[in-house]
């Protein structure tokens, strides 16, 4: 793996303004969401609102991904993300979610998630993880990615085209009348083929109208995971794979969870709607 020195805070730049005539998710400006109490099965009308929100954050995510390069801060992959969203009409979702500053989360390396966008410098053989969240026509769509800056060792290379697969495959294991703790044995199955620890404490959830709806999609074979997929059902699957302990610490922001023994991880994440088949993805370009 590589031996590059590990991550430290940077200094982050002023948030960034959204046009007053784009619709604020209702926990803009306040410490917490309300609580859901929604459905987890959408109607045809949320979910056809979900696939343009779904739309807008994959091409976002797209649009940052291409200015990922050595030299390059990830303070400016926000920028881009934001900007994109905004000239779409969308509202970064995460701008302002509890109080999170930013409109992406760039995790590099060894962050597993909710990396805050910052001064940090990309370099050469890193890896870095593009979560993307955007709100339109009252409801969300979420989608991440890990991405390869410049010349990227074997090792993590691999780690990232796995992680891939993995949600791959947990995405074909999506079927109506199943319970949502088959997407977490095929995710934990597969990544200890490899010797992977497989992140526990965070988790795909269900999503609509509300970021985050209650709903948890474990990553791992959960016994305690018995809701039964249906169709029309919407949430997120994020798996989160390391090359050592599925433990972690958090940064003093609140936010930056890192592996507890500072080993590489990825992430890869879509949205989808069950479907009588199976699923649908709704985080597509």
């Amino acid at each position: 793996m590589s031996g590059q020195s590990l991550l430290v805070p940077g200094e982050l730049s002023p948030i960034r303004s959204v046009p007053g005539s784009i619709r604020r998710p209702e926990y803009v400006g306040k410490p917490a969401p309300k609580p859901y109490d929604g459905p987890e099965v959408q109607d045809s009308d949320t979910i056809e609102r979900m696939r343009i929100a779904g739309r807008i954050a994959a091409r976002a995510m797209e649009e940052a991904a291409k200015h990922i390069a050595p030299g390059v801060t990830t303070d400016e992959l926000d920028r881009v993300a934001h900007e994109y969203m905004c000239d779409h009409g969308a509202y970064p979702s995460t701008l302002g979610y509890r109080g999170f500053p930013k409109s992406l989360c760039a995790s590099v390396n060894e962050v597993i998630c909710h990396g805050i966008p910052d001064s940090t410098v990309l370099r050469d053989g890193d890896i870095v993880n593009l979560d993307v969240t955007a709100y339109i026509h009252g409801v969300h769509g979420d989608n991440n990615a890990t991405y390869l800056c410049g010349d990227v060792d074997e090792e993590s290379r691999l780690l990232v085209e796995r992680t891939r697969e993995a949600l791959n495959r947990a995405i074909k294991a999506v079927r109506p009348g199943r319970q949502v703790n088959v997407i977490g044995r095929v995710i934990e199955s597969y990544a200890k083929r490899f010797g992977y620890g497989v992140v526990r404490d965070f988790t795909g959830h269900g999503i609509s109208s509300s970021f985050h709806s209650g709903l948890i999609i474990p990553h791992y074979d959960s016994p305690h995971a018995t809701t039964v997929m249906r169709p029309g059902m919407t949430f997120t699957i994020e798996p989160m794979l390391t090359l050592g302990t599925h433990e972690y610490d958090m940064w003093e922001d609140g936010w930056t969870v890192v592996t507890k023994d500072r080993k590489r991880t990825a992430q890869f994440e879509h949205t989808l709607v069950v479907t009588d088949g199976g699923a649908e993805i709704l985080t597509l370009p």
